[in-house]
């Protein structure tokens, strides 16, 4: 038995939006109160806050992105609103700090995939070292901490090789 959200996105894959419409005008009122709520913004910007963050949804589902329903539509729309207007909220980085980040970001695309994979799990998502080290297929805790300091190390060092005029100094590693 097929399920009414797998049902629905195959039905977006094949370019039937009937469903998201219907999703925007039963729920337009709704959002346009949350977002007044949340963001203060004017029912008129909320419903095309709402309009943009659905095409969006339908993009990912046609395009492949999304591979399965989420079992709450709503909020998942709604979280994808939330970072479209989170991201608009933000106040900018001044040129110097934006620099400096974009200097990082290079240096860490320059790292292999294991060094990548190893500093993204602990910062990014927050792994503690055994799972880090499951995830890594590490024997233990200890050896996913020797890696993730290493790679720590191998990342400063080649941020430090990387030329870039516009970032002349790196956080210390000492901490």
């Amino acid at each position: 038995m097929v399920s009414p959200l797998a049902e629905l996105l195959a039905q977006l894959r094949v370019g039937n939006q009937r469903s998201l419409i219907t999703f925007y005008e039963q729920n337009r009122d709704h959002f346009a109160r949350w977002a007044k709520w949340h963001y203060k913004q004017e029912p008129a910007t909320a419903h095309a806050t709402l309009r943009a963050v659905l095409l969006e949804f339908y993009d990912r589902a046609t395009d492949g992105r999304l591979t399965k329903m989420p079992p709450d539509l709503r909020a998942f729309i709604y979280d994808m609103a939330r970072e479209r207007l989170d991201d608009s909220s933000v106040q900018r980085l001044p040129q110097a700090e934006a620099n400096r980040r974009q200097h990082l970001l290079r240096a860490f695309h320059a790292l292999g995939a294991d060094c990548r994979q190893v500093l993204s799990y602990f910062y990014f998502r927050g792994y503690n070292f055994e799972k880090v080290a499951g995830k890594m297929g590490y024997p233990n805790a200890v050896v996913a901490r020797i890696q993730k300091s290493t790679y720590l190390r191998k990342l400063y060092e080649v941020a430090l090789q990387t030329p870039d005029a516009d970032c002349h100094t790196l956080p210390s590693t000492d901490t």
